[in-house]
């Protein structure tokens, strides 16, 4: 029997934000957007996952589909704080912005509008809209300190997409994904670059990351000492998880993309996995990256 090997999947933030510490062009010219998505359609890249938070992200996807689109599509909701009705049109207008009829699914954005006093009616909502098949899955985007487990346990939901990479493997330590597939949870990773923290360079590191910097440069020689490419590293890390479905990856560009394609299609490297990752809590949060100073030096054992 082969082994498990998730399918990949694009993330379309980059295509309607300026998205990712690593990223040094900005926003993808739509032009480029059209060029990625073709390339996608021709090496089976079988989700692209967008959301409304993404800026422009779902109309410049609905004027640069490859037709007909082969893609299973995931967006998300806009915040709860804005109306419960307001989530229902926001679903329904992310339909139209892309130009399809349903999607693959609907995810909550934030885990925290549905542990708030709206939390049963929002999922309530997201059922409906999944009953009138505007949706074939509901799910949530979670992040780790959501605890994950328990909102599945609580919700059910089909679908959950969370962080975990080579550098970030609380799930599978912990083990999140293990008991999210034992509920019968289809499992769709991201930020398995953890936004190409791996491949910056020291010098380039955000100030709050300073002192994960020696860390990252042992992973790197780790590495390069077993003759591992570090893409191929993290893409074999993130698509070997069994409990995964789906791995989503952001590129800016189809060259980008073309190259991930190569590197998950190589032969998995012989690597202990464990010893490369980076337990540095403020490294694993992108959402803190821009504190003014990450006071938690890497513990011992990283």
């Amino acid at each position: 029997m082969s082994p498990h090997r998730a399918d990949l999947g694009l993330g379309a933030a980059q295509f309607g934000l300026d998205y990712g510490v690593s990223n040094l062009r900005g926003r993808v010219p739509e032009e480029e957007v059209r060029l990625i998505l073709d390339t996608a359609a021709e090496n089976r890249v079988a989700v692209v996952d967008t959301a409304a938070a993404y800026g422009d992200s779902e109309r410049v996807l609905g004027q640069s589909w490859p037709f007909p689109s082969p893609f299973r599509v995931v967006t998300k909701t806009l915040p709860v704080s804005e109306g419960i009705e307001r989530v229902d049109v926001g679903a329904r207008r992310s339909l139209e912005r892309m130009g399809l009829p349903r999607a693959y699914a609907l995810l909550v954005h934030s885990a925290d509008d549905l542990l708030g006093p709206d939390g049963q009616a929002l999922w309530h909502r997201l059922q409906s809209l999944r009953d009138q098949g505007l949706f074939q899955k509901i799910g949530i985007s979670a992040y780790g300190s959501d605890e994950p487990v328990l909102l599945a346990r609580r919700f059910r939901p089909d679908l959950m997409q969370i962080p975990c990479s080579l550098l970030d493997q609380r799930p599978v330590r912990d083990g999140t994904l293990r008991a999210l597939a034992d509920l019968g949870v289809e499992v769709h990773l991201r930020s398995v670059f953890l936004q190409g923290l791996l491949f910056l360079d020291r010098d380039r590191l955000p100030p709050a990351l300073a002192d994960a910097g020696p860390r990252l440069s042992r992973i790197r020689r780790a590495l390069a000492e077993a003759g591992a490419d570090p893409l191929q590293a993290a893409l074999a890390f993130a698509q070997s998880r069994p409990e995964a479905s789906t791995v989503v990856v952001g590129v800016t560009s189809a060259a980008e993309l073309r190259a991930i394609v190569a590197a998950s299609n190589a032969p998995t490297p012989d690597l202990d996995w464990a010893s490369l990752a980076l337990d540095h809590p403020y490294a694993l949060d992108p959402r803190r990256w821009n504190e003014p100073r990450a006071a938690t030096a890497i513990s011992s054992a990283a």
